[in-house]
């Protein structure tokens, strides 16, 4: 089957992911290009392919991205945690999503010590916890200078998924100063609340 290419440019998040996904779905081609304009499509599309078993290279051209992915004999279906199946009820999987670099409303420098406090206890939950997603102003307390990074970057280092939202670093220009978590879209933070055991809203 020659390499199918889908021109995703200009398409808002998550649709360059789901235009892709879907495409994989119906005819599960060898070989696939998709075309992006951004940096936030670039990552997330690189990343949805390589979790269906693609390997990816993406390559510059003017005006935006191309990322090529391609399976080649003998590669081995992929084990992600997309793939594999919902976990048995007696385990706990905790995705803690967070809309806010503060917790509360009413002061912003207490709201700002509580969020410090909160992901320094967060551990306490031990091996229940399991990713962390941010969102908007939440994607704040994984760029560099934010009180809260260090704390991100030990949860992170102890195993704990973080996801950033791409679109809101983007929108506050925040883009190449995330220091903590990997960049996400939307189809990937919905899936994360889908396969949660419980989800903690903060």
């Amino acid at each position: 089957m020659p390499e199918i290419i889908l021109d995703c440019q200009g398409l808002p998040c998550p649709q360059p992911v789901l235009t892709s996904k879907r495409r994989i779905e119906e005819s599960a081609p060898e070989a696939l290009r998709v075309l992006v304009d951004n940096e936030p499509a670039r990552e997330n599309v690189s990343r949805f392919l390589t979790s269906q078993g693609y390997v990816v290279q993406a390559e510059p051209f003017e005006g935006g991205f191309a990322i090529v992915g391609r399976r080649t004999a003998g590669t081995p279906a992929p084990d992600t945690e997309w793939t594999r199946p919902l976990p048995d009820k007696a385990e706990t999987r905790v995705t803690v999503f967070i809309t806010a670099e503060t917790i509360g409303q009413g002061d912003d420098d207490l709201g700002g010590r509580l969020m410090l406090n909160f992901l320094s206890t967060l551990p306490e939950l031990g091996n229940d916890l399991w990713r962390l997603v941010l969102v908007n102003g939440g994607v704040r307390l994984a760029v560099e200078g934010h009180p809260c990074l260090e704390k991100l970057q030990r949860l992170e280092a102890a195993g704990i998924s973080i996801l950033v939202c791409g679109t809101c670093l983007e929108h506050y220009g925040l883009l190449n100063k995330r220091r903590a978590g990997q960049t996400t879209n939307m189809l990937d933070v919905v899936t994360s609340l889908q396969l949660a055991s419980k989800v903690i809203h903060v």
